[in-house]
């Protein structure tokens, strides 16, 4: 999203399978309040409000993993909005970089995230470019990533999130 003096903030990080735009349901003018882009070769399939609305009603399957999807949803805005407050930029860093990976997720974690730009990783922790070097820097020589134009990420980074 941006604000209306410029700034930005990632508000979410997607990954296969999932939903985006899901707030045209709840609203019924055509006004988006955010908007999309994505970091790696991506295939989306659009659906309109009024489909979607159809089989929400019909598919009792996929009104069960909507809803699934709009309750972690909901949970991942509130840890967010947790890290955000109260973790540092190095902290924010890594629990981004985590995501990425998958880290957390049903499947096992992907070691090497798609190729993403140091900018981009600073719009998401919301810091500069300058203090992801500094840290990205930090991590390689910790031995919690490897990068060489993509980002490998080892299970040892989770000790920066959770260390306190």
């Amino acid at each position: 999203m941006i604000a209306r003096t410029g700034k930005e903030a990632t508000v979410a990080l997607l990954g296969r399978g999932e939903f985006c735009g899901e707030e045209c349901i709840a609203l019924s003018h055509p006004v988006r309040v955010a908007s999309a882009s994505a970091i790696s070769p991506s295939v989306l399939l659009r659906i309109e409000r009024k489909e979607m609305m159809r089989m929400l009603h019909q598919e009792h399957s996929l009104s069960d993993v909507f809803v699934s999807h709009l309750l972690a949803r909901n949970a991942r805005v509130q840890e967010d909005l947790v890290d955000q407050l109260f973790n540092s930029s190095e902290k924010r860093l890594a629990r981004i970089l985590l995501l990425l990976a998958q880290f957390g997720k049903e499947k096992a974690p992907e070691k090497v995230i798609p190729r993403i730009s140091q900018e981009v990783l600073a719009e998401m922790v919301g810091t500069t470019r300058a203090r992801v070097n500094f840290f990205m820097n930090r991590f390689r020589k910790l031995g919690f990533i490897h990068y060489n134009g993509e980002i490998e990420v080892h299970p040892s980074l989770l000790s920066v999130v959770l260390h306190d």
